[in-house]
């Protein structure tokens, strides 16, 4: 039998048990709708969404161990590399109708499969066509935010998230980055990737919470978690 309890420091977040492997889940905030054909579960008249771990790089994180995150309803997020919302998708579903999520996106296709699919139901997604690397472009739209979940295929991911954060995240915000070796430089080891990009953060301000293994569900990457000019 299929149960669901909360995660105890991540709000919004639930541990799914009864399923192997382990896995993770979201309420969903669409009841009846799936994002990406992912498993939907009704457990004590409350629809959940799984959390696949291999199509997302955030419940990968989680489940390898990322086990406190300042985030849960009413938080305001700038997602960048939003593509077409598997992953933030569950993060609307945390947030809650109180939140917001800004979804940063340069693919015009993703973002058109991200507003037909997913934001045109989700009153809480903010999509926006635009290219992480110039934050300015979406000043207008964008507020301050609690927290930034990067995601993005670009050789410099740590500095465009800092340029990002300089001018939306909150003292004290929070920062997630999934860094991804083989987009920065394929010359060079992940274990010099991940270093060099973990650098930069502090070189810009952050304090780093945890560097997190996730390659078992995502080749060559690591999930940093940081916290902005505490």
């Amino acid at each position: 039998m299929v149960k669901i309890e909360p995660l105890k420091d991540i709000e919004g977040v639930y541990r799914v048990l009864g399923l192997k492997p382990a896995r993770i889940a979201t309420r969903n905030l669409t009841p009846g709708r799936q994002v990406y054909g992912e498993k939907l579960i009704v457990y004590e008249g409350v629809e959940y969404r799984v959390w696949d771990p291999y199509r997302s790089k955030f419940s990968a994180a989680i489940l390898k161990g990322l086990n406190r995150l300042p985030i849960g309803r009413g938080s305001r997020i700038l997602y960048l590399g939003a593509a077409t919302g598997t992953t933030s998708s569950h993060v609307s579903d945390i947030v809650g109708d109180e939140g917001v999520v800004y979804c940063v996106e340069f693919s015009a296709r993703a973002l058109r499969e991200l507003v037909m699919n997913v934001a045109r139901y989700r009153e809480n997604m903010v999509p926006i066509l635009s290219d992480a690397r110039l934050p300015e472009a979406y000043r207008f739209i964008v507020d301050e935010v609690d927290g930034i979940y990067c995601d993005i295929a670009q050789p410099e991911q740590a500095r465009v998230l800092a340029d990002n954060a300089d001018l939306y995240l909150k003292p004290g915000g929070f920062i997630l980055l999934a860094v991804k070796a083989r987009s920065i430089d394929v010359k060079k080891s992940p274990k010099e990737i991940y270093e060099r990009e973990v650098n930069i953060l502090k070189e810009r301000g952050f304090k780093i919470r945890s560097v997190i293994n996730i390659e078992s569900y995502h080749k060559d990457h690591v999930m940093v978690y940081a916290t902005y000019k505490p």
